[in-house]
């Protein structure tokens, strides 16, 4: 499997329903993570329990890609992520917008890099995001 069809099932995964998300990481992986409220580095343990958050808060929790590259072992994809809520769940609603770039080993998300800021519903940048470039 390329590094970019692994990256690529993960981001087809539902975070909030799926119970093997964490099968995608590396034992060894990290992800250093850009916010607007600042600078996160999560290992295994730190992703895990991050995921658990998101299956406790969310009905639904997915990604919608505009572009997925790939350079050998490394994958950039750009995204924003729509969630349904528990006190919503009849109302899918988009969260954030990415930027992540992941490199792959042993078949495994391994290191990441990741940069993420609040939604902007301004038509022009809702639509930048629909512009399909995997």
């Amino acid at each position: 499997m390329t590094a970019k069809a692994i990256v690529q099932s993960f981001y087809d995964l539902d975070l909030a329903t799926s119970e093997n998300a964490m099968d995608k990481f590396h034992k060894d992986c990290e992800l250093h993570w850009n916010s607007s409220t600042g600078f996160t580095k999560l290992d295994y343990t730190g992703i895990d329990k991050m995921m658990t958050g998101v299956r406790e808060s969310y009905h639904s929790f997915t990604y919608k890609l505009s572009h997925l590259l790939e350079s050998d072992n490394t994958v950039t994809a750009r995204y924003t992520v729509y969630v349904t809520t528990i006190e919503r769940p009849e109302k899918e609603e988009p969260l954030a917008h990415f930027i992540s770039i992941w490199e792959v080993k042993d078949d495994k998300l391994y290191r990441g890099w990741e940069m993420s800021q609040l939604l902007d519903e301004t038509p022009g940048n809702i639509s930048s995001y629909s512009e399909i470039k995997i």
